[in-house]
């Protein structure tokens, strides 16, 4: 079910002014949050309850790593008159 990683894409609305989890290994995984850090330090409580509401149990403790990928966009005005 799960492997020796998992991956997080994040990006942000800049209309609603967070971050969201736009993809995942992990299905099922929503989160966001104001700031990238706030999105990160939620991530390891959700992903633990996701796995175990899933019935993932691992055999003795387990340490999973989750990377995240972040993106987020802008634009810039060019031949603007100042």
């Amino acid at each position: 079910m799960i492997g020796s990683l998992i991956v997080v894409k994040a990006a942000y609305d800049a209309e609603a002014r967070v971050w969201f989890v736009e993809d995942s290994d992990l299905h099922g995984l929503n989160a966001e949050g104001t700031t990238l850090e706030e999105l990160v330090e939620k991530l390891p409580n959700l992903v633990a309850d996701l796995l175990q509401a899933n019935g993932y149990d691992p055999e003795g403790a387990r340490e999973v790593p989750i990377e995240l990928i972040a993106h987020a966009s802008t634009r810039v005005l060019l031949g603007a008159a100042a």
